[in-house]
C-alpha cells in the first residue's frame, strides 16, 4: 500500500514540474488534486518537503515578497526530482491504483506514454470490480439484517464505484482508440474530482475498501 507521504512526494514533483513554487501555493494546488473532502494540512506538507528536499528532488531558496519584508521560501524540482518523477510515473504495479495514488498519477497522465496510461486504467478497474464484486455478495446477505438507511449507503457506495468503473471504461476505449482524452467525448466526472460546475464528482464509499 503507498504511504501518504509517497503520494504528496508524487504530487509535489508534478506540480513542481510547472515552475517554482512557495509552500502555500503548494498546498492550495494540492488541496484541488486531491479534491473535496480530503485536506492537506501544513503539518504533512512541510515535513514531507523538507524531507525531499534533504534528499535532493527539489531545492529551497529564500525570496523576499513585494507585498512583505519576510523572506518567502520558494520550492522548485532539481534534476534529481525530474528523474525521480519519472521513476515514479512509470510504475505500473498495485499502487499505482490505489484510491489516492491513481488520482494523482491521472492528474499527471499527460506525461506518461499510452502503454503506461492503460496498465494504470486497467489495473484501476479491475481493483474496481473485484471491491464490487466482494461487496455485492456482501449486500446480499446482509440486505435481511441491516436497517433501511444502512442499506441504502451501501447501494450508494456501490453505484458509486460503478460509474467510475464505466469512466475508467471510456478512457480505455479512448487510449487504446489513440483519442486524446481532451478529444474524448464529455465523461462523467473523476470519483473525488470537480466537476466543470465546480461540484465534486461521486466518491466511493469508504464502505467498499
Amino acid at each position: 500500500m503507498a504511504r501518504r507521504a509517497d503520494t504528496i512526494e508524487l504530487a509535489v514533483l508534478g506540480l513542481l514540474h510547472e515552475g517554482p513554487m512557495h509552500g502555500y501555493e503548494l498546498r492550495k494546488r494540492l488541496n484541488l488534486m486531491l479534491g473535496w473532502g480530503r485536506v492537506l494540512s501544513y503539518g504533512s506538507l512541510y515535513p514531507a518537503l523538507k524531507k525531499m528536499v534533504r534528499t535532493g528532488v527539489i531545492a529551497e531558496t529564500a525570496a523576499v515578497a513585494a507585498t512583505t519584508r519576510r523572506p518567502r521560501i520558494v520550492y522548485e524540482v532539481t534534476e534529481a526530482g525530474h528523474a525521480e518523477f519519472e521513476r515514479l510515473m512509470s510504475e505500473v504495479g498495485p499502487t499505482a491504483w490505489e484510491d489516492d495514488n491513481f488520482d494523482i498519477r491521472f492528474a499527471f497522465f499527460g506525461r506518461t506514454d499510452m502503454e503506461i496510461r492503460l496498465r494504470v486504467l486497467e489495473g484501476r478497474r479491475s481493483r474496481l470490480q473485484e471491491r464490487l464484486a466482494r461487496v455485492q455478495a456482501e449486500l446480499e446477505r446482509t440486505q435481511a439484517e441491516v436497517n433501511r438507511y444502512a442499506a441504502e449507503l451501501q447501494r450508494h457506495g456501490v453505484e458509486s464505484v460503478e460509474r467510475e468503473v464505466r469512466w475508467l471504461s471510456d478512457l480505455i476505449q479512448a487510449e487504446r482508440g489513440g483519442q486524446a482524452v481532451d478529444d474524448a467525448p464529455a465523461a462523467d466526472p473523476a470519483p473525488g474530482t470537480p466537476s466543470p460546475g465546480g461540484a465534486p464528482g461521486p466518491t466511493p464509499s469508504t464502505t467498499l475498501t
